[in-house]
Formats: C-alpha cells, sequence, structure tokens
C-alpha cells in the first residue's frame, strides 16, 4: 500500500480555506499513486480552537465541513482529524476524533483517547475521551489509528505516565500491522529527536511501522513545525517531510520506502524558520501587513528586525530610533547600519526634549529623592507611546522586543518596552539570542559585529551595563532553565554547585515579576517552557524559597 502524509497548515475556523486545501493534496496524493493520505489532528477546524469548541455554531460548521470533504475527494481513502458529537453517553459532548472515508462512504471513527491537560494543553477541558481502541482494516490491513497524545505513554519511555491505558500496545495486542498517528505537536528546541525517539521505541518494542503526520503553521503563541516521518519496524527512518512548511511525502509500506525531504541542520536554523513562521501566520491572520519595532543597537531590537524583515520583507518593517541623552553614537551607528544591511524603513524620534518635559512636571514631586530607576523607565516608556503612537496612525503591529531572560527576572518596564502586540523573541533566553544572531550571520555580516560583541546595556543612565543590574546572563540563563523549563527546587540548583545567594535572588526576581509577565505581549514559544501558554503561576501567592 502506498501511503501520503499531507503536512499543511489549517487556519482556525477557516473550514472553507481549510477543505480546499485538503482537497488539493488529496488530489496530489491520489497523482502519486496513493491509496490513502493522512492529514494532521482536527485538520478540518484547526488546533488548537480553544473555547471557541463550547460554541455549538462552530462545531456544526466544523461538522458540515466535515461533510463537504467527505463528498468531495473521490478515488483516494482520507484520514483526517476533526470534531465529533459524543453520542454515546454522558460525559462531555464532544470527542477529538480521526476519521477514515473513501468514497464517500465512513470506513471508521476512532477517538482520541488520552486528553493532555498540561504544558500548553487543555483538552479535558473540552473533549470527552474515546473508551477503546480497535484496528481499523483498510487494504488488507489493520490499522492502528491514534491521535497525538495517545503514542505518548509507554511506561519505558515515560515511568511516571500519566494515563491508566496505553492505546498503543492494546493496539499492537489486537493484531495492528502499521500504526498511523494524526497530530498537532508545537515545536520546541527538542521537540523532533524526541518524537524519533518515541516513534523509533515504539517500531521496535511492537515490530511495527509507525507512521507520523504532523501540522504546520503558528497559532498565536503556538509553532508547529511539521516534520512529519515514518519508521520501519526496525526503528530505521524511511520517510520524512520538511520542517515549518507545507509539504507531502509518500511511503510504500510494502518495500518500507519514502521519500525524504531536508530539514532544519541546527537549533539555530530552526529557531529562526519557527520566528518566521510564526511571524508570518499571526500577521496575515490578523489581517496586518507592517510591523514597527525599536531599534536601540542592542542585539535583541537587531535580531528582532532581522527575522522580521525576513518574513514580511523589508518593506513591511519600519524600524523606528528613539535615541536618549544616554545613547551612544555607537549605539546609533550600529542601528542605522543595520537598517541599511537589512534594507528597511528607520525613523529617528529623539526622546531627550520629551525626556526633559516629564522630568520639569516631576520636579517638585520628585525634588526629596535621588534619581533612579523611576527615571530610568521614564525613558522606556516615552518610547513605548511612540511605537504605540505610530501603530495607531497607520495600523502596524508593535514588535516588542524583549528576550526570555529579561521577562524572566523583570528586567524590562511595563508600558514602556513591554508595550507591543507581538513578543518575537520572548522566548528565546539571551544566551540562545547571541547564538541565533550568530547563525544570522554565519554567511554574511547583517547584524554589525560590534552589536555581538560590546556588553548589553540598556542605556538609561550614564554607564549603564546589564550586568550592573543582573548576574552574567550564561550563569543567569542556567539557573533559569532549571528553574523554570526543568522545575528543579533551588535547593537542588544549589546541590549541582550554584552560589546560594545567586540563585536565591534569580529565584526572587522570577516570582515577583509575575504581574509583568501578565501584562506581557504574547509570544512564539520555542522552548520546553514558555511564559503564557506553558506556565501558570498566581502572582499574589506566599509561598516563597528563601
Amino acid at each position: 500500500m502506498k501511503i501520503a502524509l499531507a503536512q499543511f497548515n489549517p487556519t482556525i475556523g477557516d473550514f472553507d480555506y481549510n477543505i480546499a486545501r485538503m482537497v488539493s493534496l488529496s488530489h496530489k496524493a491520489m497523482e502519486a499513486g496513493c491509496d490513502l493520505v493522512a492529514f494532521p489532528e482536527l485538520a478540518v477546524c484547526g488546533y488548537p480552537p480553544l473555547d471557541l469548541l463550547e460554541r455549538r455554531e462552530f462545531v456544526e460548521d466544523n461538522l458540515q465541513a466535515m461533510e463537504r470533504l467527505i463528498s468531495r475527494v473521490k478515488g483516494i481513502a482520507v484520514l483526517c482529524g476533526y470534531v465529533a458529537k459524543n453520542i454515546n453517553g454522558p460525559g462531555k459532548p464532544i470527542h477529538n476524533t480521526a476519521i477514515l472515508f473513501e468514497d464517500g462512504k465512513v470506513l471508521a471513527r476512532v477517538y482520541k483517547r488520552l486528553l493532555p491537560s498540561y504544558d500548553i494543553f487543555d483538552e479535558t477541558r473540552y473533549f470527552e475521551p474515546g473508551s477503546k481502541s480497535v484496528p481499523v482494516s483498510f487494504n488488507g490491513l489493520l490499522l492502528g489509528i491514534t491521535i497525538c497524545e495517545d503514542i505518548w505513554n509507554d511506561a519505558d519511555l515515560f515511568p511516571e505516565h500519566s494515563y491508566p491505558v496505553n492505546p498503543v500496545h492494546e493496539l499492537a495486542e489486537m493484531g495492528t500491522d502499521i500504526f498511523i498517528t494524526i497530530n498537532a505537536s508545537p515545536f520546541d528546541t527538542e521537540k523532533a529527536s524526541h518524537r524519533y525517539h518515541i516513534l523509533r521505541h515504539h517500531a521496535t518494542k511492537y515490530h511495527r511501522p509507525f507512521l507520523y503526520v504532523n501540522a504546520v503553521g503558528g497559532q498565536d503563541c503556538v509553532i508547529f513545525d511539521g516534520g512529519s516521518m515514518a519508521v520501519d519496524p526496525a526503528g530505521r527512518l524511511i520517510a520524512r517531510a520538511k520542517d515549518f512548511s507545507e509539504d507531502l511525502v509518500t511511503i510504500d509500506t510494502d518495500g518500507m520506502k519514502g521519500e525524504m525531504h531536508p530539514v532544519s541542520r541546527s537549533r539555530e536554523e530552526a529557531v529562526v524558520k519557527a520566528l518566521k513562521l510564526g511571524l508570518r501566520d499571526y500577521t496575515s491572520r490578523c489581517g496586518l501587513n507592517e510591523v514597527v519595532l525599536g531599534l536601540s543597537g542592542g542585539v535583541d531590537s537587531s535580531l528582532t528586525a532581522v527575522i522580521a524583515a525576513q518574513a514580511l520583507g523589508p518593506e513591511g518593517v519600519l524600524g523606528v530610533l528613539m535615541p536618549s541623552p544616554y545613547t551612544s553614537r555607537q549605539s546609533i551607528e550600529d542601528a542605522e547600519a543595520l537598517v541599511q544591511n537589512l534594507g528597511i524603513r528607520s525613523v529617528t524620534l529623539p526622546i531627550s526634549n520629551i525626556f526633559d518635559a516629564y522630568l520639569e512636571r516631576l520636579k517638585v514631586v520628585f525634588s526629596a529623592r535621588e534619581p533612579d530607576v523611576a527615571e530610568e523607565n521614564i525613558q522606556a516608556r516615552i518610547r513605548g507611546n511612540l511605537l504605540m503612537a505610530l501603530s495607531n496612525k497607520f495600523g502596524y503591529l508593535v514588535l516588542s522586543t524583549g528576550n526570555k531572560t529579561e521577562l524572566a527576572v523583570g528586567y524590562c518596564t511595563l508600558y514602556g518596552d513591554l508595550s507591543g502586540g507581538f513578543a518575537l523573541i520572548s522566548d528565546l533566553p539571551k544566551t540562545m539570542v547571541y547564538e541565533v544572531a550568530r547563525y544570522i550571520n554565519s554567511e554574511r555580516e547583517i547584524i554589525p559585529e560590534r552589536i555581538l560583541t560590546k556588553p548589553p546595556s540598556a542605556e538609561l543612565r550614564p554607564g549603564q551595563r546589564d550586568q550592573d543590574d543582573l548576574p552574567p546572563y550564561d550563569l543567569l540563563d542556567d539557573i533559569l532553565r532549571r528553574y523554570l523549563e526543568q522545575n528543579v527546587s533551588p535547593d537542588q540548583i544549589i546541590a549541582e554547585g550554584f552560589d546560594p545567594e545567586i540563585v536565591y535572588r534569580t529565584v526572587h526576581m522570577v516570582d515577583r515579576s509575575e504581574y509583568k509577565r501578565h501584562q506581557a505581549p504574547l509570544g512564539p514559544r520555542v522552548t520546553s517552557r514558555a511564559f503564557g501558554y506553558g506556565r501558570r503561576y498566581p502572582i499574589a501567592h506566599g509561598y516563597q524559597k528563601e
């Protein structure tokens, strides 16, 4: 049998578009001689639809779209995801469902059994889980059809597994010949290798081939990277789709051969592709064509500008230089050089006179205190206001330029550099910002070299350097990765050899900055645990570790 894996980029709720793309890709698979084409999880409605699932008309429109797809595709069997009603008993009103149909006839419906409710997922809020796993007979073979999380519960891989059932084991015990899993599996920098490890483990454990089709595209904070693949019973990779773009690959299950398409060769390349895809889809689906951002001559705003220019074209990006009394001539020159290298539009709006007006107005009430962070934050807020004014006037999306490290410890200003509609690099730790920037420059210098070598500074007071206020970034990011992404306790981090004073100070900064993150713009997820979707902590609480 010949099977196509059709990874495509659905838009949530745009049923006509999604169905049209699925019909087109089905025809392409049929022209390639395939017997079956498989699409991702919830392909008909897009993933994750969140509380749209609580609207009856959304579910009905999804069902009508499913009927249109069934009627329009003939000559090839289709496996895809949609939302089905729960007609089997009490519980949640809908199922996350895989449907197999051919020539207008539904051959099987399979309900997702393992519903994740961790990290970015909240499927138990909406769906009723399936109650059993049964292979589906097709073309003389038994297909083990699973949906995403259904294959993530093997006790050998997940000793602390969360579910009392293992659909893969049950299907294998019932004689499944080929496993096909449909997925909407979001990107992080370790996910591609993790998926392959899981598939290889299952294939060698059960001596069956595993086919895996994934969604692709950006949806708010979540990026789906595609990378659909197939492994043979020995765990060898026999087919692979591109990452971060729509693609279709075919697999001959008789000879266990398939197409191998190129994917990212490094973590940095994958991150750049992810951010470009996330920004491009976010702007297009929100009806926006242009973005604006402040250019400080620092590495964060420079990387943000590069990604934006590559994603939207130079003509879609406006860079704004807003020098203050403390902005160095070097920073201005570096920002201007970046503008020239990228070919983007730019404007210079000095803020010194505006800053002076603020200080004059506040002189009396501030007179009893020495200048401090209040004056520094005024500058950041002036810049934020100017960017928002340009957004209001011209319809630009403001890109905030802060990184994950700054957001973690609160080294950012509410209504200042946190202003914006999309925080493009907000899930990149500072050290990763530098690594990705150097990747950007690997073929030719786009970001001026001086930006990558000078000490980072917000330039909000004379001679300011980030390291005057924070631990060294490489040390800080090591601690933050353990505390935020791996849930390691402060005491455990200290036991690994980190200085107790720095650890407790870092944890204290993270915890006291939660209120800022609740007001920060959303941004695309690239690490295993991002703020927003992936980490949900109360703002007001009394749990402290000192």
